[in-house]
């Protein structure tokens, strides 16, 4: 399984409860397929660069997930037949590398 982050925007039209039901929908597809959800991160209502089907404002929620890749087809699918999502992108991504605190501060030196 690969590692992959996508992020989509959601109509600035839709309450919170429609936009967690939106999020939980995708989660559930890609749990489903055999996914693992890793992070869930909602940005909230965001200004766009440009209208996007008359709207100039989104709602951006990003997800970072482990799928096959072959069922990335699938998600994108939802993305496409959703009147509620205005854009999406999904992207693999680099395993993340844990950080492990150090235990002393590193600090430079004067040459």
């Amino acid at each position: 399984m690969n590692f992959y982050e996508t992020i989509f925007v959601c109509s600035p039209l839709l309450n919170e409860e429609e936009i967690d039901a939106l999020i939980n929908k995708v989660k559930s597809l890609i749990v489903k397929e055999g996914g693992e959800i890793k992070n869930v991160n909602k940005w909230g209502k965001k200004k766009l660069a440009y209208p996007i089907k008359r709207h100039r404002e989104g709602f951006y929620v990003i997800l970072e997930f482990y799928s096959p890749t072959e069922k990335i087809k699938e998600l994108e699918n939802l993305y496409r037949v959703t009147d509620k999502i205005i854009r999406y992108l999904t992207v693999r991504k680099e395993e993340p590398v844990p950080v492990s605190p150090r235990s002393e501060p590193v600090i430079a030196e004067k040459k």
